[in-house]
């Protein structure tokens, strides 16, 4: 019971596998002290996020862009500047930054399919758009009073302070 069996035939004493768990933590922890980042906080579209973070999970953070979407931003930035998702958001310098939130705001320029946009069909104009920032949240409040002005039923349960 105080022992585990390993492809190789060999035992290993619980004490011993404790030893090697943490002198990888402690290997991965001097790894990570050796990358350096150059902005601890990076403002993106309105937003701070933390510059240690990779890329792909950066985007993330920005309100509007979800985990497909971001993953696409991704892909189209890596095609266009060459530099990989996994790097660290606060090694990019402010040219790159400004590419990456070109993309995030304008993902028809770079043939992001239109099926991951966070508004399709706008009922005002019925073209897709991608929306992200506060203007997320201003969007909402507009389609919440028309929906309350047209007296639907999704109207009136706002009205009441329903769900």
């Amino acid at each position: 019971m105080g022992t585990r069996t390993i492809k190789e035939k060999t035992t290993i004493s619980r004490k011993e596998e404790k030893k090697e768990i943490e002198e990888l933590k402690q290997r991965i922890k001097k790894v990570k002290e050796e990358v350096r980042v150059e902005r601890p906080v990076v403002r993106l579209i309105d937003t701070d996020i933390d510059g240690t973070l990779p890329i792909r999970r950066a985007v993330w953070k920005i309100k509007g862009v979800s985990f497909s979407y971001g993953n696409a931003v991704c892909k189209v930035f890596e095609e266009v500047t060459g530099i990989d998702r996994e790097f660290p958001l606060g090694n990019l310098n402010d040219e790159q930054l400004q590419i990456l939130e070109d993309i995030i705001r304008y993902p028809q320029k770079y043939n992001i399919p239109s099926w991951l946009y966070n508004r399709r069909r706008d009922p005002l104009d019925g073209k897709d758009y991608h929306i992200v920032g506060d203007e997320v949240k201003i969007r909402m409040q507009f389609d919440i009073k028309r929906e309350i002005d047209l007296g639907t039923y999704r109207g009136w349960r706002h009205k009441l302070g329903q769900p």
